[in-house]
């Protein structure tokens, strides 16, 4: 088994896709609870400080909205890191759109601080269980061309 795990990450190393980049990629990941979310929905300013209107609404239609919140809120971190603010920005500034594949719409702030860090296409994968949420964001450097 230890061979067939070295033998693909040869593979995905010499992936033309990876060797042509020419700057690194920012990686951010992110785990939440969902129970620790499905007690902050409890509270009403946590999902209108935390989540705009249209993503409300969205994980609100779900059959399972904490679980849906837990995976946005997921997101919105791993955004953060990848970008490399942190959890130095306004949760609205950073919205899910999108599905089933989502999307990211940086707005105010952090849409500044992208421009000035170069920051490209950012690629968001969330998933969640029925006890915890994660989130993978990847930003790319900014093609100029």
């Amino acid at each position: 088994m230890r061979g067939d795990l070295r033998a693909i990450t040869d593979v995905d190393i010499r992936h033309p896709a990876i060797t042509a980049l020419k700057a690194p990629l920012n990686v951010g990941v992110d785990i939440v609870e969902i129970d620790r979310v499905r007690r902050a929905l409890e509270r009403p300013a946590f999902r209108e400080r935390c989540f705009t209107e249209a993503e409300r609404a969205y994980c609100d239609s779900r059959a399972h909205p904490a679980q849906s919140y837990a995976a946005r809120f997921a997101g919105k971190e791993a955004v953060g890191k990848a970008l490399g603010c942190g959890v130095r920005f306004t949760w609205r500034e950073i919205e899910i759109v999108g599905r089933p594949k989502p999307s990211v719409s940086l707005t105010g702030r952090t849409a500044a601080f992208a421009e000035r860090v170069r920051a490209g296409a950012i690629d968001l994968s969330m998933t969640h269980s029925r006890e915890i949420a994660a989130a993978i964001a990847v930003v790319s450097p900014r093609d100029d061309g």
